[in-house]
């Protein structure tokens, strides 16, 4: 047999496998994991985070999958949250990078947040719109969130300077990217596995307009 009939039966061979458009996955590729079928680096976060909230939401029962991307993310975002942004303002930077990534579960999750906090409805329904804040300062926190994110992190100086004329600090520009960055482990995350909402958030979904 010449190489070139051997290179074609194999090609042969491998075609029906690859060629077929109507070819899917029909099993999620994800597991939704509990401290029972969790890789075992995982299982001691996982049941930190059960006792935690009295239940085991079903994103971290998923990121579970890969123990470092679960500690990971729960690590970078127990800093993100000694940073010296405040409470609200914390939120404002979440919501700007899950509404813009278009994450249903980061929305809705940090929707319940902002309400436990008691924050305004209308500051509410504008971060889930994606529209202009009501407070000044907090708008510009959201504007500079965005730019951060339309620019790669290469804000303009216009952009820059607008963020300091709000009252804001250079170490707050810095925060905004820890939390940009923290954020998008989760989003990216929660939308690679499909991650639902669980039954405490449901009154909060979430859906991009359009």
């Amino acid at each position: 047999m010449t190489i070139l009939r051997h290179v074609r039966r194999v090609a042969d061979r491998a075609a029906p496998a690859i060629a077929d458009p109507e070819s899917r996955l029909t099993v999620p590729p994800f597991t939704a994991h509990t401290a029972d079928t969790a890789p075992a680096a995982a299982r001691p976060t996982i049941e930190g985070v059960r006792r935690r909230f009295g239940h085991l939401p079903a994103a971290v029962g998923l990121m579970a999958e890969s123990p470092e991307l679960l500690t990971g993310f729960l690590t970078v975002n127990g800093i993100f949250e000694k940073c010296a942004l405040d409470p609200v303002e914390r939120e404002v930077v979440v919501m700007t990078v899950a509404t813009r990534n278009e994450c249903h579960l980061c929305v809705a999750m940090h929707t319940a947040t902002l309400t436990r906090q008691g924050a305004a409805p209308e500051l509410i329904g504008a971060l889930r719109a994606g529209t202009p804040l009501p407070d000044d300062r907090l708008e510009a926190l959201r504007c500079f969130t965005l730019a951060v994110l339309d620019h790669s992190g290469a804000v303009p100086e216009d952009g820059i300077s607008a963020f300091l004329t709000a009252g804001y600090q250079p170490r707050h520009a810095l925060d905004v990217v820890l939390g940009v960055g923290t954020y998008t482990i989760s989003t990216f995350a929660n939308r690679l596995t499909d991650a639902p909402l669980d039954p405490p958030v449901a009154a909060y979904a979430w859906a991009p307009a359009g």
